[in-house]
């Protein structure tokens, strides 16, 4: 068999109200704007490829998260960070990324360049104790286009060809909050809105009239919730070493979409064509059920190292999946076997040579990370891809005559893809955020 891969597819804001308008305008630009972000052929499973979630300075160290907490961050990966959010600022952040994925089987290879809106989130302190954060990130991302071609039989006079093709996913929009009971202490919870669209194609032709095409196009609705939650404990090792230690909860449910799968054949001689459509408000799609720990070790707030293990049991979750069987008839069911347990690990850090030093190279944060995940899709009854990856990244204050706490996150990101006898993909990802921080609720003397 040839395969033929043919794609896969502000200025400074301003003090008080201004920066608080920018920033609502920001969540629905992005609300209206969401895209795909990836080109993986392996989007066609499932719901796609699992957005990675973490904000700018979490993926300068690989996404290392869960037991991570900066009054000057906002590490929505662990809702119960929000309780340390600094007294008198109000964070907002945002983020982008631009990457050249290298695809390559059976000797065919294809580059193609993609650039993605990531997400917005704020935060903020709403009491002493109690902070909170909103804001709009992607769930899943659907985004190919291929084909594959090869004779019919054997046959060299006919040819069909396959065209795969999809797009759409899944987002989510937040409110949570953090709160810290007693000393040392958090928890937090995140609640959202999960919606999107899924749309996939498979469409068969010959050519020549050898025999009727087929096409079938998937096509689910989601319009659900999501809720997650998350404790963080403090135990201090010395005057100046502290280790936190992370644990994160998210609800796995059915979150419907009314999945429907429209089967076309078409006579090629008469262009007479017959439709069938399966499923619909009978079948519901879900999420699984998400554990998370980690901690991470504080040296004087200049070095910082951690770990994260994440399991999404994926196992108890169904997908519908089309099957034609004898007699020319066919089904769209629930298949419980459709999916496995996702496993990734996570080890990181970061180090700043002096975070209140008034050299702008000491106030530096210096990242890196490790990750290696499992799949959570099979492919034809095998599994899916593992991945391992890692990342570069620095945090650079921005400082001007007014504000010396806002930062720019950049880093660099490689990961690979892989599986006996399957497509393989080589990443090289750029991320880039902006945390501005803006002293909204500063106590002024007058004297």
């Amino acid at each position: 068999m040839k395969i033929h891969i043919t794609s896969f597819r502000h200025a400074d804001l301003a003090k008080g109200k201004r920066g608080f308008l920018a920033a609502i305008a920001s969540v629905l630009f992005t609300g209206v704007f969401a895209q795909s972000g990836t080109n993986s052929p392996y989007s066609q499973f499932g719901l796609g490829t699992l957005a990675e979630q973490a904000s700018g300075f979490n993926r300068g160290m690989n996404g290392l998260a869960l037991g991570f907490h900066d009054g000057n961050q906002v590490n929505y990966l662990n809702p119960a960070s929000y309780a340390r959010l600094d007294s008198i600022t109000f964070l907002f952040d945002v983020g982008m990324s631009g990457q050249i994925t290298n695809f390559s089987e059976n000797g065919t290879k294809r580059n193609i360049k993609q650039a993605n809106f990531e997400y917005v989130v704020t935060g903020f302190r709403l009491a002493h104790r109690l902070g909170m954060s909103f804001g709009i990130l992607p769930y899943s991302n659907v985004g190919y286009d291929y084909s594959t071609t090869g004779y019919v039989n054997n046959r060299n006079s006919v040819i069909y060809t396959n065209t795969y093709s999809g797009s759409g996913g899944l987002h989510q929009a937040y409110a949570g909050l953090g709160w810290s009971p007693i000393k040392n202490f958090s928890i937090g919870v995140n609640a959202g809105y999960l919606w999107g669209t899924i749309s996939r194609s498979i469409q068969n032709s010959y050519s020549d009239n050898y025999a009727n095409t087929l096409s079938k196009s998937y096509n689910a609705e989601v319009r659900s919730y999501n809720i997650s939650a998350g404790l963080q404990y403090d135990l201090k090792l010395s005057k100046t070493d502290l280790l936190t230690i992370g644990l994160t909860y998210g609800l796995g449910h059915k979150i419907g979409g009314k999945p429907t799968c429209r089967v076309i054949s078409t006579n090629t001689q008469t262009a007479v064509s017959d439709s069938l459509v399966l499923g619909g408000s009978n079948i519901k799609l879900s999420i699984p059920h998400t554990f998370g720990a980690g901690f991470t070790y504080n040296h004087a707030n200049k070095l910082r190292v951690g770990a994260d293990y994440t399991l999404q049991k994926w196992s108890k979750v169904s997908f519908p999946e089309y099957v034609s069987t004898s007699g020319n008839t066919a089904s769209y069911l629930l298949n419980d076997n459709y999916f496995k347990d996702r496993h990734k690990m996570t080890i990181g850090g970061e180090y700043c040579p002096n975070p209140s030093g008034r050299n702008l190279l000491s106030r530096i944060r210096y990242r890196t990370g490790i990750s290696y995940a499992t799949p959570y899709i099979k492919v034809n009854g095998k599994n899916g891809p593992n991945e391992i990856s890692g990342s570069l990244g620095f945090g650079i204050p921005i400082i001007n005559s007014y504000n010396n706490r806002s930062f720019l996150n950049i880093s660099a990101q490689i990961a690979h893809s892989s599986a006996n006898g399957m497509i393989s993909e080589n990443i090289f990802r750029i991320n880039l955020g902006i945390t501005f921080n803006e002293k909204w609720f500063q106590k002024w003397k007058v004297e």
